[in-house]
């Protein structure tokens, strides 16, 4: 895969001593943000697929949440919140299995020392039943709140099996931004990458064009999401898209090979393409630290 071309204020870094890739996103007028609001940081983690099973892909597949919340709570710095964005268990025909799958996830989650998660739905929890059984466990898939002047948006693109936002959401979309001044700094958080990445292997939010074109006019808006278990950054005009690494999986670069299928486990270099991220927001931008789980 290509290194993505962005502009000369956002470049990669390496952070000393932390082991990890630093993506740092220059957002000019961040700085509009009121007086009162302190810098923060908050951790995304997607794609745990819980009730997974795959020797071949991930032996290790009954252990890697648990190291991921292990790893968070070591973290030197406790964040602000976690958020998952989606995937949290991994798809069965099974209703009952189904939900058997989310009580585990809640179980263990339930250790994440910082009390302040938030969860998103993937289509592996929500597309079968339409997010009966996510709502069940887990409350509303798309909401809005609001951390240290910084307007955090989830979009559920997943519930719909057509991948799609669907009509309701986007008017409920349209509202909420109406209220927010075009210079505010604004975070979406979605499971499907919200442009068209890669249609033919699903990684594309069918009706993600409506979404961006309400976003447009607001100049400061950055959007993290999962679903496609790799590290990809890319601009839609001002608009920055970060994707996250999978805690379950890698899959391949897009388009990289004839059809979409795991990267098979390397056993010299376990948990190899697996991690989460921390995301540092300053006044200047957010700063992305990408860390893995052994």
């Amino acid at each position: 895969m290509s290194a993505p071309a962005f502009p000369h204020r956002r470049r990669f870094l390496q952070l000393a001593g932390l082991g990890g890739v630093v993506f740092a996103s220059g957002l000019a007028g961040c700085a509009a943000r009121p007086a009162a609001a302190r810098d923060f940081h908050f951790v995304q983690l997607s794609d745990t697929h819980w009730g997974f099973e795959g020797p071949s892909v991930n032996p290790e597949a009954r252990t890697s949440l648990r190291r991921a919340v292990a790893a968070v709570n070591a973290l030197p710095e406790a964040p602000d919140f976690i958020v998952f964005t989606g995937d949290l268990t991994h798809t069965t025909d099974d209703p009952q299995e189904r939900r058997r799958r989310m009580r585990e996830f809640k179980a263990i989650v339930a250790d994440l020392k910082v009390r302040d998660v938030r969860f998103m739905p993937g289509e592996h929890d929500a597309s079968l039943d339409r997010g009966e059984a996510y709502r069940e466990h887990f409350g509303a898939p798309n909401y809005v709140f609001d951390h240290k002047g910084v307007h955090f948006i989830a979009i559920d693109n997943v519930s719909d099996p057509q991948g799609k936002i669907g009509p309701e959401q986007l008017a409920w979309l349209r509202a909420d931004l109406a209220q927010r001044d075009a210079g505010a700094p604004i975070v979406v958080l979605t499971h499907r990458p919200l442009f068209d990445l890669y249609p033919d292997w699903d990684w594309a939010t069918a009706d993600g064009a409506e979404a961006l074109a309400l976003l447009m006019p607001h100049r400061n808006v950055v959007v993290f999401y999962g679903h496609i278990h790799q590290e990809h950054h890319h601009m839609t005009q001002h608009i920055a898209h970060h994707a996250a690494q999978s805690l379950i999986f890698p899959q391949p670069a897009p388009g990289s090979q004839p059809r979409r299928a795991p990267v098979p486990w390397d056993a010299a270099h376990p948990f190899q393409g697996l991690g989460f991220r921390g995301i540092q927001a300053a006044s200047s931008g957010y700063t992305l630290n990408e860390r893995g789980i052994a």
